[in-house]
């Protein structure tokens, strides 16, 4: 009989302490949590339009709704994400449906991950 191996598709993201810290110089402690809280909330609900609109067979609206999260992520400090965004906004101009599936997912998993990353630190609610 052989072995059934169950494989895990989660991913590891690290915060860009570098941009939050800077966030916080900036802010002070109350508004820099505002607004990492205000920009994990638009992400999810970003994530959720990329994911619809890849349902729906959007192509532009996805590359548009992807491009848009690049820079939001980048100002919250989560780096990976903003890279994946671009990622998923760069495959979904091209003709290549399966790297942008494969994009896409890698987008939910980097989102999600994220987003429990700074709840997790910051306290944040998304």
């Amino acid at each position: 009989m052989g072995v059934v191996f169950s494989l895990t598709r989660g991913e590891k993201v690290q915060l860009d302490q570098a941009r939050l810290s800077l966030l916080y110089h900036k802010l002070g402690e109350e508004g820099a949590d505002r607004a990492i809280g205000r920009a994990s909330r638009e992400l999810a609900a970003r994530t959720a339009r990329c994911r619809r609109l890849w349902e729906a067979g959007d192509r532009a609206g996805l590359r548009k709704c992807a491009r848009s999260m690049i820079l939001i992520a980048e100002q919250a400090g989560m780096s990976q994400f903003a890279r994946v965004a671009a990622h998923v906004s760069a495959t979904a101009a091209g003709h290549d449906a399966v790297a942008l599936a494969a994009t896409l997912s890698r987008l939910l998993r980097v989102g999600e991950s994220s987003l429990r990353a700074v709840r997790r630190v910051h306290g944040v609610m998304v």
